[in-house]
């Protein structure tokens, strides 16, 4: 049994599973647009995000202590290694174009990570951008709906129309929505300066406000030029999914109710769309 917790908390704590999370939004772009299954820029996504994720959480705790690491954090710096290295390699298959698309996201993760944005714009001591002020869910959603619709359709010279700009709204706002359970988990531990959302208005109408972005996701399928049937079955599920995952949430939730329970909703809604189409 505790072999199991430990492998669950690695495969947590490495970002697998949030990889996999954006992996699995990743194809739920190419499913909507009728567009095969890319290997490549998949892949690359997925390692991309283990290697993106992983610099973030542990920059600051290896920057100053790399030969006192603990065993388990040295184990996900060497993953992380590897998953890097692997990323490159996907990297050299992808387009040339959509390689530059990817370097914004790389600027904007290596901002989001380091403290090198003069002092006077920030809360705290940290001076890098997950620290001003409300601001880091909406950078967050905005990488994930950037990385998981355009790219893909990049990567296969796909138009960006507005249906497009539609599917990559929803991400945002789905993406959104996911990131409220962990707010509000984080209440108890977050600085007042970061200004999250359940800080300013309180988790009662947090949770009303995330009802209401996920009504909007929802809706938004209608107002697409080429609306699909399967997706919008596929997003109403997923919707009331997530729905009863916020309505429950709480400050003091269980470790793996927002780590794992609701970064599973984007695996879920790929595998609900895999089966109704």
């Amino acid at each position: 049994m505790r072999v199991l917790k430990n492998s669950l908390d690695f495969y947590i704590n490495s970002s697998i599973h949030v990889a996999l999370a954006v992996y699995a939004l990743s194809w739920i772009t190419l499913l909507q647009f009728d567009i095969p299954y890319d290997e490549n820029v998949l892949y690359f996504i997925f390692f991309a995000s283990i290697t993106g994720y992983n610099f973030v959480k542990y920059f600051g705790l290896a920057k100053f202590h790399h030969r006192s690491l603990a065993k388990r954090l040295k184990t996900i710096q060497v993953f992380s290694g590897i998953c890097f290295v692997i990323m490159c390699y996907f990297a050299l298959k992808l387009e040339l174009k959509t390689l530059l698309y990817i370097g914004v996201f790389g600027i904007a993760t290596f901002l989001y990570a380091i403290p090198i944005i003069p002092k006077k714009i920030f809360l705290d001591k940290q001076k890098n951008l997950r620290s001003i002020g409300g601001l880091k869910v909406y950078i967050i959603a905005i990488v994930w709906a950037g990385v998981t619709v355009f790219l893909p359709l990049l990567n296969n010279q796909f138009e960006i129309s507005d249906d497009v700009i539609i599917t990559a709204f929803q991400c945002f706002v789905f993406v959104l929505v996911l990131m409220l359970p962990f707010e509000i988990r984080d209440l108890n531990y977050d600085n007042l300066k970061l200004a999250t959302i359940p800080q300013k208005i309180g988790v009662k109408q947090t949770k009303l406000v995330g009802s209401l972005l996920l009504l909007i996701f929802f809706v938004l399928n209608f107002f697409k030029d080429d609306i699909d049937t399967t997706v919008i079955v596929s997003s109403l599920i997923i919707s009331s999914m997530t729905l009863l995952f916020l309505v429950f949430a709480r400050q003091n939730q269980n470790k793996y109710y927002s780590a794992f329970w609701v970064e599973s909703l984007p695996l879920i809604w790929l595998g609900i769309l895999l089966l109704v189409r």
